[in-house]
């Protein structure tokens, strides 16, 4: 007596799931990735070797003449503080200090002990090598 399955298995594979699965990847990343942003002013950064990206939540950048931006708004060496204070209310401080590389260090020091005064984090920005 010969016994037979009555539910026969299909061995194929279909690869819509997939397509979608990998569309959805290609869509996630495509939105993601446009969240870093850097400033938009024209600052020639230092290189290092090893340069990381840091989701900035406020930028400080110091121009070649000494010209101080907070989220690319100008504002004096008078008012950093102050303004670096309401930008941080409320968030997790993070600074990223986007200073020329002829600028003397003095105005680094100047800009990050005033975000470290805010208990703010601070990273330099540069470029890679």
């Amino acid at each position: 007596m010969k016994l037979q399955s009555q539910n026969k298995i299909d061995a194929s594979f279909s690869m819509a799931s997939m397509t979608d699965l990998i569309f959805l990847l290609l869509v996630f990343f495509m939105l993601t990735s446009s969240f870093v942003t850097p400033s938009g002013l024209p600052v020639n950064l230092p290189s290092s070797i090893a340069s990381t990206i840091e989701v900035q939540k406020v930028s400080v950048t110091v121009t070649k003449d000494l010209q101080y931006f907070v989220n690319d708004k100008k504002v004096t060496k008078n008012t950093l503080e102050s303004e670096l204070k309401r930008n941080l209310s409320g968030q997790s401080g993070v600074v990223v200090l986007h200073i020329d590389k002829s600028v003397p260090t003095e105005e680094l020091v100047y800009v990050a002990g005033i975000a470290t005064s805010l208990k703010a984090k601070v990273t330099i920005a540069t470029k890679p090598k």
